[in-house]
C-alpha cells in the first residue's frame, strides 16, 4: 500500500520558501511523496514547480498593516482560505503536514488540526511569528531555529535552520581564507531575495571613497525590482562591480567570499553560518517585531558578525570597516571559523524526521 503523502507549508519570501525546498529534497530522494501549499503570488509560484514538486494554491495575503477595509474583510478572507485548504487536505489525505511560514501556514494549520491531521511547524526566527505563536499549541511537534523562541511550555525541539545541501557541503574557512593574503578583499553584497535599497546605495557610496590602495572584489545581489538604480548609481559614481539581479548559485557565490554584507534574515544567519564566512550584518528595521536584530544577535555575540543598525549605518563608518577587514584577514578567518562552530548541519535531516516520525509513527 502506498504511503500517504507529506504536505509542506510555505510561501511568500525566500525566508520561508529555501528552508522549506531543503525539507522537500530531502524527503524526495527518501521516495517519500509530497505536495506543497503555497499561494499564486510568492516567490514558490516561481520557484517551487521549477524544482519539479507539485503547488496547490489557496487564497490568503498578510493582513499587518493593511489598512481598516483590509482588517474588516479579513473574517471573510480566512473563511475562504480555509475552506480551500480542508477541500485540498480531503483530496490529498496527507500523513502530516508542516508549516514553515507565510501567510498559507495561518488556514492551512488550522485546517490540520481540524482535520486532526498531525501538524509540525518550524520557526525560522529568533522571535516567532504571529501565526507560528497562534498554531504552536495546536502542533503536534513544534521546531525552532534559534534557542528560547517559544516559552517552555511548548517544549519546542531545537533544530537551526534547514539549508540547502550545497551551501553545507562548501569547504571549510581555512580552505578558502589566507590570513597572510594580499589580494584583493573579495565582498558579497546581499539584501534578500527582494533586495536591500539602503544596501544597495551605502556599497556604491563608500567604494567611491575609499584610499586607492584597498583593492576590492565586489558581488551585489540588488534584487530584481532595485537592479537599475543601482547599476545607475555605480555609473554614476565610476564604482565597478559585477552586479546581479539574484544569485542563482549560493553556495559558489558564498565560497567566492571573503566577508558578506547583507541583512539579517533568518535564512542568511543560517547560510553564513553553514558555510562559515565573517558578516557585516544590517537588520531590517522594519521587520516585525524587529525579528532580524534578534536573529543577528545569535552571530554578533559569538564573534562571528558584526552587528551595525541602519540609523548608524554611514559611508564613513562602512569604509573604515572595510580598510580595517581589508588589514587584518587572520580577523577575518577567526570571525568565519566561529560562524562555523554555531552551524546546525543536521537541520534539514532533523526536520523532516521529525515530520515522518509524526506521519508515520506506529
Amino acid at each position: 500500500m502506498p504511503r500517504k503523502p507529506v504536505l509542506i507549508m510555505a510561501g511568500g519570501t525566500g525566508g520561508h520558501v529555501y528552508p522549506a525546498l531543503a525539507v522537500a529534497d530531502y524527503l524526495h530522494k527518501k521516495q517519500i511523496p509530497l505536495f506543497w501549499l503555497g499561494t499564486k503570488k510568492g516567490l514558490e509560484a516561481r520557484i517551487v514547480p521549477a524544482k519539479g514538486y507539485s503547488l496547490l494554491t489557496i487564497n490568503v495575503s498578510g493582513l499587518r498593516g493593511n489598512g481598516l477595509l483590509k482588517w474588516l474583510q479579513s473574517p471573510f478572507i480566512l473563511g475562504m482560505a480555509l475552506m480551500q485548504a480542508i477541500v485540498i487536505f480531503m483530496r490529498l489525505k496527507p500523513a502530516v503536514i508542516l508549516g514553515m511560514g507565510g501567510f498559507v501556514s495561518g488556514p492551512g494549520g488550522i485546517a490540520a488540526w481540524l482535520m486532526r491531521i498531525p501538524l509540525c511547524i518550524h520557526e525560522q526566527n529568533a522571535i516567532a511569528g504571529l501565526t507560528n505563536r497562534l498554531l504552536a499549541p495546536l502542533a503536534h511537534s513544534v521546531m525552532q531555529a534559534f534557542p528560547g523562541t517559544f516559552p517552555e511550555s511548548i517544549q519546542a525541539i531545537l533544530t537551526g535552520n534547514p539549508v540547502r545541501a550545497e551551501i553545507v557541503e562548501v569547504t571549510v574557512p581555512e580552505q578558502r581564507i589566507q590570513p597572510g593574503s594580499s589580494e584583493n578583499l573579495k565582498l558579497l553584497v546581499l539584501g534578500g531575495s527582494q533586495g536591500a535599497r539602503a544596501l544597495n546605495q551605502i556599497i556604491p557610496q563608500t567604494l567611491s571613497n575609499l584610499p586607492g590602495e584597498i583593492k576590492l572584489d565586489v558581488r551585489h545581489q540588488t534584487g530584481s525590482q532595485l537592479y537599475a538604480e543601482t547599476e545607475k548609481l555605480y555609473r554614476d559614481l565610476n564604482c565597478t562591480a559585477q552586479l546581479e539581479p539574484f544569485i542563482e548559485n549560493m553556495a559558489a557565490a558564498y565560497a567566492w567570499a571573503d566577508l558578506v554584507f547583507c541583512r539579517s534574515g533568518a535564512l542568511t544567519i543560517a547560510e553564513l553560518s553553514a558555510v562559515g564566512v565573517a558578516s557585516i550584518l544590517v537588520p531590517f528595521p522594519y521587520a516585525v517585531d524587529d525579528h532580524q536584530t534578534a536573529n543577528a544577535h545569535y552571530l554578533s555575540h559569538q564573534g562571528a558578525a558584526l552587528l551595525v543598525q541602519e540609523q548608524d549605518l554611514t559611508s564613513d563608518k562602512l569604509g573604515q570597516l572595510l580598510i580595517d577587514f581589508y588589514y587584518s584577514r587572520h580577523r577575518l578567518l577567526s570571525m568565519a571559523q566561529q560562524a562555523r562552530s554555531l552551524a546546525k548541519p543536521q537541520a534539514t535531516c532533523e526536520v523532516a524526521e521529525y515530520c515522518l516520525e509524526a506521519a508515520y509513527a506506529g
